[in-house]
């Protein structure tokens, strides 16, 4: 049985990663020991958490589509590719022991902090999109092996996608935000659909906490195309360096 505080916590915890994941990522590592506080069997709470991604992710996209922020059919396309992998990565997901995995993500999270760090000095004024021929190609293969890691728990892929799309297609971290959001929204209803499949998501516990990722997504959003480029590579370090903290040292 659920108390009412309990729903409280949610929504608010739910605001917080909404707004970490649409401008960075990772923030599924803040809900995911929320909903197996609350009793949820990890399996459970895996695919429970996907019914507020899938929220979050819709917001996400209407608040940048809102700022005039869209990367129609390239998103789509990436989205669709991802969709498949995910399939795959949520069958996975269903029953796994993920311990020596959150080690090793928490390696690559730190590969990704030093990307950060020494390598994001792309000047917006040099960059010039490359998204059709061999780049969107690249791209649709790329993100298959994402969608299958995002079927499997996402947490932390924001940041894989983001580096990808802003140094292979050459996009700002603005638009490039707003192409995950797409791909996450449309790979994530494949996911979900395999969790549900399996019974393994409570959807009152899900819907609860979708009300505040949404409303973290929307703000999020527009916040980030009002700041650009410079605040997003900061919370992004910031971020990144917080989850391999917290994949290491708190499995």
């Amino acid at each position: 049985m659920y108390e009412w505080y309990h729903f409280i916590l949610l929504v608010v915890v739910g605001f917080v990663v909404g707004f970490i994941n649409t401008i960075a990522g990772g923030a599924s590592l803040i809900s995911l020991p929320i909903l197996i506080f609350l009793g949820l069997p990890p399996a459970v709470a895996n695919g429970t958490n996907r019914v507020a991604i899938i929220v979050q992710t819709a917001m996400a996209t209407a608040g940048f589509k809102s700022k005039g922020i869209n990367t129609y059919p390239f998103n789509v396309y990436l989205g669709i590719s991802a969709l498949f992998g995910a399939i795959i990565g949520a069958r996975i997901a269903v029953d796994v022991d993920g311990e020596a995995f959150n080690r090793i993500l928490a390696i690559v999270m730190i590969a990704v902090v030093l990307i950060i760090i020494f390598k994001l000095k792309i000047k917006t004024t040099d960059l010039k999109e490359r998204l059709t021929g061999k780049h969107l190609w690249i791209g649709i293969i790329v993100f298959f092996f994402f969608g299958i890691y995002g079927g499997f728990i996402n947490a932390g892929l924001g940041f894989l996608m983001l580096l990808f799309l802003h140094f292979i297609n050459k996009m700002t971290l603005v638009r490039a935000n707003a192409t995950k959001v797409v791909v996450v929204f449309i790979y994530m209803l494949s996911a979900l659909a395999v969790f549900a499949f399996n019974d393994k998501v409570e959807w009152l516990i899900g819907l609860v906490l979708a009300i505040g990722n949404g409303t973290g997504a929307w703000v999020a959003s527009r916040f980030s195309v009002k700041k650009g480029d410079g605040f997003i590579k900061s919370f992004l370090i910031v971020m990144v360096i917080a989850m391999a903290i917290k994949l290491w040292f708190f499995t």
